[in-house]
């Protein structure tokens, strides 16, 4: 049996056993595996991956809040913003495919939803002060009125 020479394999003469990409992909991830997992297994499996990131602090804070599971398999991972969005895009290949093998499930996805945080109202004035304090309570009123109180 004759081993294979340079020339030959650049000629396109070299003729190898080999996977193709589509093949290779396959039988990495097993795309027809489809195993149930609980949130808690999901949990498990997503803190273990956060874990590793030690190196990259901002994405391991991003992905600190576990996603919820959804129908079908899809992941829904609450965001504050676009940022964050963006940083876990660098990353979403390599998490999707982790947690599938992992999970051994092909049909997990996840899906990044930004959610609006309310911001609470900062209170500059006596007068916005006051009626803050008469909603907690509304007794103030009435020392306002008696010892004649103003605050406007």
């Amino acid at each position: 049996m004759r081993s294979p020479s340079i020339k030959d394999a650049l000629a396109g003469k070299f003729k190898e056993d080999k996977l193709s990409a589509k093949e290779q992909h396959e039988a990495y991830m097993k795309i027809n595996e489809i195993r149930e997992f609980t949130q808690e297994m999901l949990s498990a499996k997503w803190n273990e991956f956060v874990n590793k990131l030690e190196d990259r602090p901002n994405l391991k804070a991003t992905l600190s809040r576990t996603p919820q599971l959804e129908s079908e398999f899809q992941l829904i991972l609450e965001i504050d913003n676009s940022v964050q969005e963006d940083l876990i895009n660098t990353i979403r290949p390599e998490l999707v495919a982790w947690l599938r093998k992992e999970l051994r499930n092909s049909n997990i996805q996840l899906v990044t939803k930004i959610t609006e945080v309310e911001k609470e109202r900062l209170i500059y004035t006596d007068s916005e002060k006051y009626m803050e304090m008469l909603k907690v309570n509304p007794r103030f009123e009435l020392l306002k009125q008696k010892f004649k109180l103003d605050f406007e």
